[in-house]
């Protein structure tokens, strides 16, 4: 269900409990300012999520509230695991969702990356 980007943090959301390894994840990346992991409903030959260790709900959230030593790290994280996973020479996507509009499911912010495979359009007709 579509969740509104201006919620307060829910410390019982999913990816919080992922962070805290209270649910497994298969881990791809790690550093101080963010952790990626495999989706368990992938919608692409490769589709990994990475979100920031803070406690933001949406990128508005992130963009306004976050230090740059955070804004800084996640952004750089995001690229790493595209360089990791062999995905700047073929191309991929990356997609936040934000907001009741955007589908955004978790109260978390989260940055899907897409990729090993021709992605279409970027918006379904």
């Amino acid at each position: 269900m579509p969740i509104d980007a201006t919620q307060r943090y829910d410390d019982d959301n999913i990816f919080a409990k992922i962070l805290r390894s209270e649910i497994p994840s298969t881990k791809v990346y790690e550093d101080d300012h963010a952790y990626a992991f495999e989706d368990i409903n992938p919608q692409a030959e490769i589709h990994t999520l990475v979100i920031p260790k803070g406690r933001y709900v949406s990128w508005d959230d992130f963009s306004a509230h976050a230090s740059a030593e955070e804004i800084a790290g996640f952004v750089r994280a995001v690229g790493e695991v595209a360089r990791m996973k062999g995905l700047v020479e073929p191309g991929y996507r990356m997609m936040a969702n934000i907001g009741a509009h955007g589908g955004q499911e978790v109260p978390h912010l989260h940055v899907h990356i897409f990729g090993g495979q021709p992605l279409g359009p970027m918006i379904a007709n």
